[in-house]
């Protein structure tokens, strides 16, 4: 059957707020009618190019997010959409805009992103804070917009000496502390507070149990990764015998695509004990026995068939630190991830070993938990 035609008469933007519904599986959109505005005709199609190359959906989301801002700051900085491909001024100019030194603009008003600028997309809500941004997230920008002009068939400026020599000098002027994802590591001490909040049979307890401990004991996974576990990813696996006591339970997740990994290599972590329990007696009481594992449950108890959504696991550490009577505000579902190399460090466990559980790729960072570890725990933090 043919598809139906497109109605003549629907305007530019509602024509590409229908074509960003074509997508919305693959890439959940909350802001759809802001961004067919915004957004251009190139750009829609350069999304659905995206999707169509089977790009993940975080990624998908980041970029989209990120043109979009990019489209805002453009039409704000220069009262034109981005040009593609687009001149190295302009790289300049965004990175003049957004890494500035906040003791300078106090006796340069002109130094930085122009008031008009800032509050223009600070009307559109694309602006929260009100000083420079972060390098990382100026970094990540500039990755994004270099990765649409190649899916463009164009060539930019992107790694040309002025702009790096540019980032480079700027965030040299104005020296940041770097935080973590997660102000505190959910440690394994953490991890028995949460988990004491979740001591009923309830639904909700039950599935929050089995969240928090399949992604800390599975080595740290992301929220991304926990809210799109499904069913067809476990594989269960011959107990473990262990000394002085029955055999435990063990689990296999088979991660397919995640965001270090392509999905055409069959990474496996492994979960052995008490995990296991918490996820089988989640699937027992929601009767999953296929399709997503975490789910969201209605205000009557019902199960829905909807996988969570990631921000939601990250809501869920924060309620959970709430009512464990933490500070919520410094926690996120990240700290789960560093928080269990922390742990694994705290224990002695070889940075080889829980690399193998948490997936790192980067030796490097893995390291960074275990050295701090080393140097809190250690005899040169004690002379006194």
């Amino acid at each position: 059957m043919a598809a139906p035609r497109k109605s003549a008469s629907l305007s530019g933007v509602e024509r590409r707020a229908v074509e960003l519904d074509t997508i919305a599986s693959v890439l959940p959109i909350d802001r759809r009618d802001e961004l067919a505005e915004l957004l251009t005709d190139s750009d829609v199609e350069t999304l659905r190019h995206l999707v169509n190359e089977g790009m993940g959906a975080n990624t998908l989301r980041a970029i989209t997010s990120d043109l979009a801002y990019l489209e805002a700051w453009a039409l704000a900085a220069t009262k034109r959409s981005l040009p593609w491909p687009a001149p190295e001024a302009l790289l300049l100019k965004f990175v003049a805009q957004h890494l500035w030194d906040p003791q300078k603009r106090a006796t340069d008003p002109d130094h930085g992103m122009p008031a008009d600028v800032a509050d223009n997309l600070r009307a559109q809500g694309f602006l929260k804070s009100i000083g420079p941004h972060a390098p990382a997230t100026v970094r990540r920008r500039l990755a994004n917009w270099s990765t649409v002009t190649r899916w463009r068939g164009l060539d930019g400026t992107f790694t040309s000496p002025a702009l790096k020599s540019a980032i480079r000098l700027a965030v040299r002027a104005v020296p940041r502390t770097r935080r973590r994802k997660s102000a505190k590591a959910v440690t394994g001490d953490v991890l028995a507070k949460l988990l004491a909040t979740c001591s009923t049979d309830s639904l909700r307890d039950v599935r929050d149990r089995a969240i928090l401990m399949v992604a800390f004991a599975s080595g740290g996974r992301r929220r991304s990764e926990i809210a799109g576990l499904r069913r067809e990813q476990l594989t269960a696996e011959p107990p473990i015998a262990v000394p002085d006591g029955p055999p435990l339970p063990s689990l296999a997740i088979h991660l397919g695509r995640t965001k270090t990994t392509s999905g055409e290599q069959d990474d496996v972590v492994y979960l052995t004990g008490r995990p296991v329990d918490a996820l089988n007696a989640w699937l027992a009481a929601a009767k999953i026995d296929k399709g997503s594992v975490f789910r969201a449950i209605g205000r009557w108890g019902t199960v829905s068939r909807r996988a969570l959504d990631p921000q939601s696991v990250n809501a869920i550490l924060k309620q959970r630190a709430e009512m464990a009577g933490l500070e919520s505000a410094e926690f996120s579902a990240h700290g789960l991830r560093s928080g269990y190399l922390t742990e694994a460090a705290n224990r002695g466990i070889p940075l080889p070993e829980a690399m193998e559980q948490s997936r790192h790729r980067s030796v490097q960072q893995a390291a960074s938990y275990y050295n701090s570890a080393a140097r809190r725990n250690g005899r040169a933090a004690r002379l006194l």
